[in-house]
């Protein structure tokens, strides 16, 4: 009989959450053909991106950095970046985005990131894993793709949706009259199993769309895409390796992104051959002063 009342209960969680997604507003990303869930409009996540990245830019740990060195070429490839996002199947949403770029002075941060509304943040810290101008925009062209396809907003409106469907499981069951400790059981098996199932399977399927797309952006920026093989086997290197099993990660491990950028590289180099190179300097070496 328990395990009847098993089935049941996993059932009706999932059809409500069937029934949630189905529900939520669909978009469908240009590129890959891939359905979107999103709740929000874009106006909404330019304002939250413009507050986040005020927060980050007021946080007093936080120190700009104020050496041309390491601001000119950052800024060089985010607007070469930024041009071939207005030419890209984002265009719309690049023209309305109100760009801004700042360089963090923090060595030790191996990291860069755009919000919704064209903010982008480039840690000092990534210069050695990007190594050149090259490697700057393929991570950059990654990290401008995540903002222009709404992965953000796809995930807000992910988590919404999923802790919705589990609290609707949750009164289900407790009406049920079900044992109260077979109730927290099967919450708790619910909740993982949304986590493992639904929310990271997307967190992996945005990153390998960001790779993709960002190569793109990069190749009709003038920049030479198999840079982004390179950086991404930097940091397998600096990594040595490790990190949890793949289905359990929200990032595809690095050996998959490897490979998957090779697997789109001629498209990439098709579009590269056709641009006017960008520059291929070195970035800064670290320590500075």
């Amino acid at each position: 009989m328990i395990r009847n009342r098993r089935f049941i209960h996993h059932g009706v969680a999932g059809m409500v959450l069937a029934l949630a997604l189905v529900n939520a507003g669909c978009e469908t990303n240009p590129y890959t053909g891939r359905s979107q869930l999103l709740t929000t409009s874009v106006s909404e996540e330019m304002k939250l991106g413009a507050q986040a990245y005020a927060q980050v830019k007021n946080d007093p740990k936080v120190k700009p950095s104020q050496d041309p060195r390491e601001i000119e070429p950052v800024k060089r490839v985010a607007a070469r970046i930024i041009e071939a996002a207005k030419r890209s199947k984002y265009a719309e949403t690049a023209q309305a985005f109100q760009w801004e770029v700042t360089v963090i002075k923090n060595d030790k941060m191996m990291n860069a990131f755009a919000l919704p509304g064209g903010k982008i943040a480039v840690y000092t810290g990534i210069f050695p894993v990007a190594k050149t101008e090259a490697g700057l925009a393929a991570v950059l062209g990654h990290e401008v793709t995540h903002a222009l396809a709404r992965h953000g907003a796809e995930r807000m409106s992910e988590g919404q949706l999923a802790n919705a469907a589990l609290q609707i499981a949750g009164a289900a069951i407790g009406a049920s009259g079900a044992d109260p400790f077979l109730g927290q059981a099967t919450m708790a098996a619910l909740g993982a199993g949304a986590q493992v199932g639904v929310l990271l399977p997307f967190s992996r399927a945005h990153e390998s769309e960001a790779d993709y797309i960002g190569i793109l952006l990069a190749a009709d920026a003038g920049y030479d895409p198999r840079e982004s093989v390179h950086l991404w086997e930097r940091m397998e290197q600096l990594s040595g390796g490790g990190g949890p099993a793949e289905f359990l990660s929200t990032h595809p491990g690095h050996e998959t992104r490897i490979q998957q950028l090779k697997k789109w590289m001629p498209e990439a180099l098709a579009i590269y051959q056709k641009k006017p190179p960008g520059t291929a300097a070195d970035l800064p070496p670290l320590g500075m002063r």
